[in-house]
């Protein structure tokens, strides 16, 4: 076990989907328990590889290599270091919270559970693969589950927003898989393999088409401005439990793809395209911030915030010091946490007022105290509250901003200040005001509902407090990425 390490990290849920599967139908309560004890026997691996870790190292670590097609010398290629530990720990983690979350679907729950874990096996595949077709594969992988779980068991526009995730991810993932072919090609001998790959002797045309082929693949996923279009309406239709892994996994396979791949195999062309970028980024903080500010819909307001937040990753990795990128892999991080928590703290009240209107409540910090205090943690979490995580994640952003773009880091701030706007507006209309009558029968928050929450909230202060904690892992492998960058420059 100890040798296939990683291996059983990624197909332990699919064992699990395959026992859900086998399972029959009407044994719903076996069916949950099934997919839990997957999610979180893939957590105790998780964990067992994080123990194994040594964070000194900047180079991959657990690494499992085995010749897959010999025709095309593809090869089955796992392996983890600074970039991908903190991805796979944040996989595991959100994926047990939305598994508990998901005990409150009460219909197919056996297809639902089958398909959720299939998901999570694919996501931690991403992540782990260093062979860029294994790669592309299980990429592929997340697309086919998450279409389904929006478009099964989403709201009253749930087929709409699933076909529009799915017809803007695989139009993204079609370029991609252009840019890794021409890799293959290019690549002497012919190669998929990450390590073997060496971006020295392309020249800078090359690499630019290279780029600019990953960026479409890697920009929807994120989602980058103007690719977002997608989000809000997957988020809004989307279950609960399905945009707690949307908004907490999802999106960082975008901004891993270009530390993995875009960033190491193309950068000259990096370099080339960081105004770009920042430029980007900079739209994407500012535009989500405001249309987060207009919304009314608790759940679309969140899923533009995230927008915001992302945009943060974007200017750190177009910043190119090793203050932005630090700041970009800790933003991946904290937002994963602490966004969700918020939407499942959405789901909570949407269980129970069946609307997600902020204007139609009101007054429910008397009624609900525990959610209420709840929930104004999360939002200071969000708003960058000194203390609490997201603030040293985005500071490190505007610091590494500042060095790369005085303008960019004074455009950026603006998102912070956006941020204390639309959330504490959130909290002023949601919890406080005159209290609406219509909900004075309103349930408190249960224990199932503090169990997905609680750890997210230790985690939260914990990595607000102690960043280094979690920075020291990502530090050397992010080093070294900027230092093989600035070799290839030279």
């Amino acid at each position: 076990m100890q040798n296939h390490l990683l291996s059983w990290i990624v197909f332990t849920p699919l064992i699990g989907a395959l026992a859900v599967v086998l399972t029959p139908k009407p044994e719903t309560g076996r069916i949950k328990w099934i997919a839990l004890a997957a999610a979180a026997l893939t957590g105790v691996f998780t964990l067992a590889a994080f123990l194994r870790f040594d964070k000194a190292l900047s180079g991959f670590q657990l690494v499992e290599k085995t010749l897959w097609i010999p025709p095309l010398n593809v090869h089955y290629f796992l392996g983890t270091d600074g970039i991908s530990l903190p991805m796979i720990v944040l996989t595991a983690l959100v994926s047990i919270l939305a598994c508990i979350a998901s005990f409150g679907i009460k219909e197919r729950e056996k297809e639902y559970y089958a398909l959720f874990l299939l998901l999570e096996t694919g996501m931690l595949g991403t992540f782990l693969a260093l062979d860029l077709l294994v790669f592309y594969v299980f990429w592929e992988v997340v697309l086919i589950p998450m279409y389904f779980l929006i478009g099964i068991w989403g709201g009253a526009r749930k087929e709409y927003a699933a076909l529009k995730f799915f017809l803007y991810t695989l139009a993204g993932s079609l370029f991609m898989l252009i840019g890794i072919l021409a890799l293959y090609f290019k690549s002497m001998p012919h190669t998929f393999d990450l390590t073997q790959i060496n971006p020295a002797a392309f020249t800078l045309k090359f690499q630019k088409a290279l780029f600019f082929t990953f960026f479409l693949g890697f920009a929807v996923k994120v989602p980058i401005w103007p690719f977002h279009t997608w989000l809000p309406d997957a988020h809004v239709e989307a279950p609960t439990p399905i945009s707690v892994i949307l908004a907490g996994v999802l999106l960082k396979m975008g901004t891993y793809g270009f530390l993995r791949f875009s960033y190491p195999l193309a950068p000259d062309a990096a370099a080339k395209f960081a105004p770009f970028m920042a430029v980007l980024a900079l739209i994407g903080i500012i535009y989500g911030g405001f249309v987060a500010l207009a919304q009314k819909d608790f759940k679309k307001m969140v899923a533009y915030s995230s927008v915001s937040h992302m945009g943060f990753v974007i200017l750190g990795l177009a910043a190119l010091n090793s203050a932005g990128f630090s700041g970009a892999m800790l933003q991946m991080f904290n937002h994963g946490i602490i966004t969700s928590g918020l939407f499942l703290l959405v789901g909570v009240l949407y269980d129970r007022a069946h609307t997600r209107d902020m204007t139609a409540f009101g007054g429910l910090a008397a009624q609900l105290p525990l959610y209420s205090g709840i929930l104004i943690f999360f939002s200071m979490a969000s708003l960058g509250l000194p203390g609490l995580a997201g603030f040293i994640s985005e500071f490190l952003v505007l610091i590494g901003g500042f060095e790369y773009n005085r303008l960019a880091a004074g455009l950026a701030s603006i998102g912070i200040f956006l941020a204390a706007a639309y959330l504490l507006l959130m909290v002023r209309r949601v919890l406080f005001g005159p209290a609406n009558l219509k909900w004075q029968g309103l349930a408190e928050i249960n224990r199932r509902e503090l169990v997905t929450l609680v750890p997210l909230m230790i985690l939260i202060v914990l990595f607000g407090i102690f960043p280094q904690l979690i920075l020291d892992y990502m530090t050397p492998t992010l080093d070294s990425l900027l230092t093989h960058m600035e070799g290839i420059f030279a």
